[in-house]
């Protein structure tokens, strides 16, 4: 029920956005260059979806303004699989403390969960229930815009634009279509799994982000949204969009990484050293946020742990034993060091316990707003659809702004 955007889950200008390029299109001849280099540097890398990301943008506001104009901030989850705790405590969390200082939409990356073979009546049902979970783990509606990203189409129209502009050696070699097309076969892989990328980097340039959180070892992940950017503001933006009636500099703002508190990475319950995720065979592997108490119990006392004494943050040679102190640390709402010295003399069948009843007790509180919220579908298609309105009334713009840039003829 949500594979994570970024990891997987952006913003519009109210007023002309502020560019740090002197330059007619807001980016410079030799700033492009030098980010073409660094993109076919790192194309052959480790490039992951990130829309589960957060991206945070900074609308212009004018000196003589009376309030400062708030940051705006979009992340989204696919609706694939389980949100689990890797999803929560690395995403969503954040969420609820952002939207409280930021203008915030969160939404439900249901068009990036098509790219592999799914069933179309889990998807329909798995949108509404990730929906739910955002609003369970305390997105606020009244602070909040949430909505399906298919609903905004927005989305779709700035994806094909941006695909004219994306030279196809990009996407050859990024590693998440090379591994996937390895595991599913080239003959049943769709041309979706091969321009994902250009829809990821839409999400976020839609809504002119100034800011995507990931985490630190994902930094490199943003290059392509960022190379993306360059080459749309280089080839269609400053003069060339002036000339056609455009208001002229960058059609898009250029987003930097921000790499968020401790949380961003939840590791396995089998493995240390693996990103807890639900592409994992093994079910084990996760806490999903719904999973049971008993359930939650059983995956506790089966998890991987190692014969070292005591427990301790940060011993490379301990993985599992630092990913289950920080979780513990995260649900507990207790500083790292407060649990470093908890646990320090605990041996782990003792630990097992606490970190369980933390657990349940962090997660039942959202278990029982999830089947309030979930049994109430007209209120939750409210929520959705008033989500989608504030979302395309801001993306609208945005994709006005390039369809001008790009020659088409005015609706």
């Amino acid at each position: 029920m949500g594979r994570s955007l970024l990891t997987h889950f952006s913003m519009v200008t109210y007023n002309v956005p502020r560019f740090a390029s002197s330059t007619s299109c807001g980016l410079s001849i030799s700033g492009y260059l030098r980010r073409t280099r660094l993109i076919r540097q790192q194309a052959g890398g480790d490039f992951r979806c990130f829309c589960s990301s957060v991206a945070v943008s900074e609308p212009v506001n004018s000196e003589s303004s009376a309030s400062p104009v708030r940051k705006r901030i979009v992340s989204g989850v696919q609706p694939t699989g389980s949100i689990h705790l890797g999803n929560y405590l690395g995403a969503i969390k954040n969420w609820i403390r952002l939207q409280d200082t930021y203008e915030t939409f969160f939404f439900i990356v249901d068009l990036h969960a098509i790219t592999l073979q799914y069933e179309a009546q889990q998807l329909l049902r798995a949108t509404k229930d990730t929906a739910a979970i955002y609003l369970a783990c305390g997105v606020d509606p009244s602070k909040a815009s949430v909505f399906v990203q298919s609903h905004v189409r927005a989305h779709v129209e700035l994806m094909w634009l941006l695909s004219s502009a994306t030279p196809i050696g990009w996407l050859n070699r990024m590693i998440q279509f090379k591994e996937k097309s390895r595991k599913a076969g080239d003959e049943n892989v769709g041309v979706a799994l091969l321009t994902y990328p250009v829809l990821m980097a839409a999400d976020i340039l839609l809504y002119q982000s100034d800011l995507v959180p990931v985490g630190e070892d994902q930094k490199q992940h943003l290059e392509l949204t960022r190379e993306l950017a360059e080459r749309v503001n280089y080839l269609y933006g400053g003069r060339k969009w002036k000339k056609l009636g455009g208001r002229g500099g960058a059609l898009f703002k250029v987003p930097e990484p921000l790499i968020p508190p401790t949380g961003a990475r939840i590791m396995s319950l089998t493995d240390g050293l693996s990103k807890m995720s639900k592409s994992a065979p093994s079910d084990q592997s996760r806490i999903n946020l719904l999973d049971s108490k008993d359930v939650i119990a059983n995956k506790i006392k089966r998890c991987k742990t190692d014969a070292f004494p005591g427990l301790e943050f940060d011993n490379a040679e301990r993985p599992e034993c630092n990913n289950l102190l920080s979780i513990y640390q995260l649900v507990s709402g207790k500083t790292k060091q407060e649990v470093a010295e908890e646990c320090r003399d605990m041996n782990w069948g003792t630990f097992k316990i606490v970190l369980t009843d933390a657990l349940v007790d962090h997660l039942h509180p959202i278990q029982v707003r999830y089947e309030e919220i979930i049994s109430d579908s007209s209120y939750l298609d409210e929520v959705l659809a008033e989500g989608a309105r504030k979302a395309a009334d801001i993306a609208d713009v945005t994709v006005n702004n390039v369809y001008q840039a790009m020659g088409f003829l005015k609706r």
